[in-house]
């Protein structure tokens, strides 16, 4: 079995800009958590261990702990930054039913260094997630994609990738993940006449 984030959190009550800001300048991530016909818990966490997991690329189950034996399992499901400073602002959690399939989006991480971009190629990439359906214990964290294979003129594509056992893919399987182009000569500059 794989091992689950814990979050400590508290609930919250609604408030405003003013509040919100005080709430982020003391560290805290203001979030939401919705989902299977409850009424939404609003919340807040530590911003530097949500940042932190998140940057570790980590995706997959959360267990949210609100204290008093009440420990909640969700999704992440979006997080809002704000524009200048890039920080995370606010979170949203989908609540999930440990027996009950899941859609969620889940990041592709490529590896290795595709053989044609040795060759001058430029490797573009089109997507860094698909979306797949699971019940929450098996969504991994991220799928795993070998690039270094790739050639000039190769492109790598949904139905290309290897999911775990119980996992169920709902993006397209013809959805082109990347490719490795030629790459555009630059024109001469004109002469001026």
């Amino acid at each position: 079995m794989m091992m689950r984030t814990s979050f400590q959190v508290e609930r919250r009550t609604p408030t405003n800009k003013t509040g919100l800001k005080r709430l982020r300048e003391s560290g805290r991530l203001p979030a939401v958590i919705f989902g299977l016909g409850e009424d939404n818990d609003m919340i807040h966490l530590s911003a530097k261990q949500f940042g932190k997991w998140v940057r570790n690329g980590s995706g997959g189950m959360v267990e949210l702990d609100l204290g008093a034996q009440d420990q909640v399992l969700v999704l992440l499901e979006g997080v809002q930054r704000d524009p200048v400073t890039q920080e995370y602002i606010h979170a949203d959690f989908l609540r999930v039913d440990k027996d009950q399939r899941v859609r969620t989006k889940i990041n592709i991480e490529y590896a290795g260094i595709a053989k044609g971009s040795k060759l001058g190629g430029i490797v573009q990439t089109q997507s860094t997630f698909i979306e797949i359906e699971s019940l929450p214990e098996l969504i991994p964290a991220s799928i795993l994609a070998d690039i270094s294979h790739l050639e000039i003129g190769d492109s790598l594509y949904v139905r290309d990738l290897e999911l775990p056992e119980g996992v169920l893919l709902i993006s397209s399987e013809n959805e082109l993940l990347v490719s490795v182009v030629t790459p555009k000569l630059q024109p001469e500059t004109a002469e001026a006449i």
